[in-house]
């Protein structure tokens, strides 16, 4: 069993980001969702990104550091598109972070240090297509990253794992959840 910290996209703590992290769940990991929007959701991206830039990107960025505070330090983070800026920031700063799951989006590691720690293994899970999924910074990452894992899914949705919205792709969330739990199962413990 692997513990994982699992931070939400710009339109919140969606029923669909839980069914995600269900299906982790069922697959014998420990996963916790912090609510970085305190319990509000948003029916399009562009709303939950006007909240977003009410919230201020700081705010986010310091509530996901405090979600995981009482948590262990070994742990997988992981995010979805918004999501990805605390996890990406947690693992790469925090002590003992197992590895990191970036879903829908990544950013250049220069934006959370010095670069990308070499014992944390990265996945990256993007559509190829998504203008907004920054598939050039994922690219980037991986090709920098020794030990980062790049899949692309064939399309242009962004938020296409989570099963709320009209972007869900079924075929390639099967793809992405059997390609992360393969992830959490092979994580080096230390």
């Amino acid at each position: 069993m692997t513990d994982v910290v699992l931070f939400h996209h710009a339109q919140g703590r969606t029923a669909g980001v839980e069914s995600f992290a269900g299906r982790l769940r069922a697959a014998g990991h420990r996963v916790t969702v912090p609510d970085l929007y305190d319990g509000a959701t948003f029916a399009t991206l562009d709303e939950g990104m006007a909240h977003l830039r009410q919230l201020g990107s700081d705010t986010v960025l310091d509530r996901g550091r405090r979600a995981v505070e009482d948590l262990p330090a070994e742990v997988v983070h992981a995010g979805f598109s918004l999501g990805v800026m605390p996890a990406q920031l947690k693992a790469q700063t925090r002590p003992g972070a197992l590895g990191a799951v970036l879903m829908h989006a990544c950013v250049p590691p220069t934006e959370f240090g010095d670069g990308w720690p070499p014992a944390v293994p990265l996945q990256i899970h993007v559509m190829e297509g998504d203008e907004l999924g920054d598939v050039d910074d994922a690219r980037a990452v991986a090709a920098d990253v020794a030990a980062a894992e790049l899949f692309l899914y064939p399309g242009d949705r962004h938020l296409f794992t989570d099963d709320s919205l009209p972007a869900y792709d079924a075929g390639a969330t099967d793809l992405v959840v059997q390609r992360v739990v393969h992830f959490l199962d092979a994580v080096p413990r230390r």
